[in-house]
């Protein structure tokens, strides 16, 4: 007999999947520059031409076999090590090799984390509104996530609700800054707080609580924002990274997992996600990728086109009479929608051809995201479709 957990799994297709699928097959009928697709954070930027003449040259210089064979099972070292000293230049850490694991991206980084730090049973808070991917990657692990309630003021943690969901079943906390879908990055203070809060909690429940941050979007903030890095403000912190949005090449798979020097058997981690590997048929992403990042491993793609695109879009909806809370990095925004139901609204912006994600499945009632990693001049276009449903439906 096949699975019946993951036949039942066939039921939940993601809402984002399903609004992406609608607007390729919307756009046959229409052109798809007139359907615009707010549904799916694919970043939109080009490549840095170093990342293309990089592949170019190791192609070109490299054996064969050294470029496409595979990697020690912590990933090549070199990678590690260029990684290990970006994040002491930039952050003033102390990572050496040792502390660095290569993954398939922050899922892949994500994953390995949670089951580096906990055994079935235990508990894994996050914060609304949150990735819902993180369902299937906590609880496939046999962990079990909870999610503590949105701060709907300013998205921010709610910490009462936190401290009273915070108990001893509690092995890690799992964060997302700048946050996928509000597009908010936690401040220093709200960083400093949960720090505190977690330090008084180890010590009150005789166990470490692993901090797990998942740091994706961690090079687009936007200007004036207060974007810290995580692993400063606690030692048991496990950095998960993708270079999917700064490079844009999410195809790649490519990130890492960064176990904070400070952290409790930080010299084992990286050798027990070698074994975790085992049991999950994760071995290393590709030979060549993890080069050709070394060799542009402080560089970004130009992200200066979503602060563009959120001011744009922030402009109008506010316009409009939406609530929004103003995003400070990423390339999401996440208004909260003219009416209780966010489905609803959504079912309605569908027939303008606006393609915006409702926001239940985030773990929030009443709001939706709209992911603007798209060319500016649609979005310019997009404001007058905006306009219109609104006026003709609210």
């Amino acid at each position: 007999m096949i699975s019946q957990e993951f036949k039942e799994m066939l039921k939940a297709q993601s809402v984002i999947r399903k609004l992406s699928v609608y607007a390729t097959e919307r756009g046959k009928e229409i052109g798809y520059e007139n359907v615009f697709d707010y549904s799916l954070g694919n970043p939109s930027v080009p490549v840095p031409p170093e990342f293309t003449q990089a592949m170019i040259e190791l192609l070109q210089t490299k054996e064969p076999s050294y470029l496409h064979g595979y990697s020690p099972s912590p990933g090549n070292p070199i990678a590690r090590q260029t990684t290990a000293d970006s994040l002491n230049r930039r952050f003033d850490m102390n990572y050496t090799v040792d502390h660095i694991f290569m993954t398939s991206g922050a899922a892949g980084a994500v994953a390995h984390a949670v089951r580096a730090v906990t055994k079935p049973g235990d508990e894994v808070l996050t914060f609304a509104p949150y990735f819902p991917e993180y369902n299937p990657y906590i609880n496939k692990s046999g962990a079990n996530l909870k999610v503590v309630p949105a701060n709907i003021e300013n998205f921010q943690i709610n910490f009462e609700a936190f401290e009273e969901m915070l108990n001893d079943k509690v092995m890690a906390v799992l964060i997302n800054t700048p946050n996928n879908p509000s597009g908010i990055a936690y401040s220093s203070e709200t960083l400093t707080r949960l720090a505190d809060i977690l330090r008084e909690k180890e010590k009150a429940f005789g166990h470490e609580i692993f901090l797990i941050s998942d740091e994706p979007y961690r090079e687009i903030v936007f200007a004036g924002v207060d974007a810290p890095y995580v692993s400063k403000f606690y030692d048991n912190t496990l950095s998960c990274y993708s270079y999917s949005k700064s490079l844009s090449i999410p195809g790649e798979r490519i990130g890492y997992v960064a176990v904070n020097p400070n952290c409790v058997d930080a010299q084992s981690i990286v050798p027990m996600c070698c074994q975790i590997s085992r049991g999950t048929g994760h071995n290393c992403p590709a030979s060549i990728i993890q080069l050709a990042v070394a060799k542009c491993i402080d560089l970004t793609s130009d992200l200066s086109v979503y602060e563009t695109n959120m001011n744009l879009l922030y402009h109008e909806l506010t316009a409009l009479g939406f609530e929004c809370v103003k995003p400070g990095g990423t390339f999401y925004i996440f208004p909260k929608a003219l009416e209780e139901d966010a489905n609803a609204f959504s079912e309605k912006a569908k027939k303008y051809d606006l393609m915006l994600v409702p926001s239940d499945t985030f773990g929030v009632k009443g709001y939706f995201r709209m992911a603007y990693c798209i060319e500016t001049e649609k979005v310019e276009r997009s404001l007058e479709a905006l306009r219109k449903f609104v006026k003709e439906q609210y």
